[in-house]
């Protein structure tokens, strides 16, 4: 059985304008993403890819095109939806954690469902599993600044995790890592996509890339190439 699409972008175009220039930065991007895929997008700086991530994380808008996210029209929503949909359909990480510093493990975690509504209770019984997932267990009353860069890392994934969002977009997820974290890190999101989970991964290193099934290339904001990697 096929599966289900989760992202669709046709034609995407997204330009910003400085004094009275037009600088074109995405043009004419179009790919899909199934429920399950672990795909990266690959490009160097400059390239438009963080322009496009947050286009398909819902925190930009775009110029022309259309992008679905499970069938709905993301460029048609009104900033109140926009909202809703960044919180309960996409999961993110970032190169710099975003942790609240004055949060434990567990209450960065569990921040998402309290904000959703669930209670503080439930929202802790979701989250031990998922501590326990990404192995953060002897680390629960710890605050970010007594975690290593990895363990802030663990922190980010599962609290994007805690949600179960359709999609876990993770930005340049490595970066701030040295290459033995890093790896232990590409581990975690070989498993977590083992499990089902789709992942959309932003990088400019090609050694973080090759953990995805599919690498999509950006170079002056065309995508150049999608092609399959050998695993």
């Amino acid at each position: 059985m096929k599966n289900e699409k989760i992202v669709i972008l046709e034609k995407i175009n997204k330009s910003f304008t400085i004094g009275s220039d037009n600088y074109p930065v995405l043009k004419d991007i179009s790919f899909s993403l199934d429920e399950g895929d672990y795909v990266a997008i690959l490009g160097a700086s400059g390239s438009g890819k963080s322009t496009l991530m947050n286009i398909i994380g819902c925190m930009d808008t775009l110029d022309r095109g259309t992008y679905l996210l499970e069938e709905k029209l993301i460029n048609r929503c009104k900033d109140k939806e926009l909202t809703q949909i960044r919180n309960e359909k996409i999961g993110f990480i970032f190169q710099n954690y975003h942790l609240i510093p004055q949060y434990n493990v567990l209450q960065n975690i569990i921040l998402p469902l309290l904000i959703r509504g669930d209670s503080r209770a439930e929202a802790t019984k979701e989250a031990l599993n998922i501590i326990d997932l990404v192995g953060l267990t002897d680390r629960i009353k710890h605050k970010p600044s007594e975690l290593s860069g990895g363990q802030q890392q663990r922190v980010s994934i599962a609290r994007a995790l805690i949600t179960k969002p359709k999609l876990l977009l993770a930005d340049e997820p490595t970066g701030a890592l040295d290459s033995k974290t890093g790896d232990d890190i590409l581990f975690l999101f070989d498993q977590l996509n083992k499990m089902g989970n789709t992942i959309l991964m932003i990088t400019h290193d090609e050694h973080v890339a090759k953990h995805a099934n599919r690498i999509l290339r950006l170079s002056d904001g065309i995508l150049k190439e999608d092609r399959e990697e050998e695993i």
